[in-house]
């Protein structure tokens, strides 16, 4: 085994930890985990849908939650109607080619967006202009919105309903989070909803 490899490894899972336990250490940001997840519960009471997007990994994120929860986390109950809106290539390239890149997510947000559903915009950055623009578009349609961020949480933090912000400046230790977060989310939901 390399040793230079075996350094590597075990700083990256060591910061890993560390970022997780830094954000688990913060009660505002539990805090905002739970609200986002009762806000998500709550659309689902009444009928509503979730949309969700993010670029390039958080993109992956958002498919990797839609199926979560189309399909199922860990337990056995019905499916629940989550969109990702970054997983249609045709659309997508539509909007790109037709319009801007800028609106690849708003456009589909006027599309499927009512009022009371729940839009989840990822972003590590927070400052991404499409989802930026995707967020601005669900207010218009007084969706609630739940951003997963980082760093300081940029623009979008300050736009969300139910903001939760990794402080961290990494983008790959904000990824494991985010998935984690995810994760809990998805789990918080199953749990409330598996007997409806």
């Amino acid at each position: 085994m390399s040793k230079k490899f075996r350094e590597l490894l075990d700083n990256i899972f060591a910061d890993n930890v560390k970022a997780h336990s830094f954000f688990a250490g913060e009660e505002d940001s539990i805090g905002s985990v739970i609200e986002a997840a009762q806000a998500m519960i709550d659309c689902y009471k009444k009928g509503g849908k979730v949309l969700i997007f993010g670029n390039g990994g958080s993109a992956a994120d958002a498919m990797h939650m839609a199926a979560e929860l189309v399909v199922r986390f860990e337990s056995e109950r019905k499916a629940l109607p989550c969109i990702a809106l970054s997983a249609d290539q045709a659309t997508l390239t539509a909007i790109s080619n037709d319009y801007d890149f800028s609106r690849s997510f708003s456009r589909q947000v006027e599309a499927f967006a009512a009022p009371g559903d729940v839009v989840v915009a990822i972003s590590t950055s927070g400052n991404s202009p499409n989802v930026l623009a995707a967020v601005s578009e669900a207010k218009k349609r007084n969706a609630i919105i739940v951003s997963i961020g980082g760093r300081d949480g940029g623009k979008l933090s300050s736009l969300a309903d139910f903001p939760i912000v990794v402080k961290d400046s990494n983008t790959g230790r904000i990824q494991e989070v985010h998935s984690t977060i995810i994760h809990a989310i998805c789990k918080m939901i199953e749990v409330s909803l598996q007997n409806e």
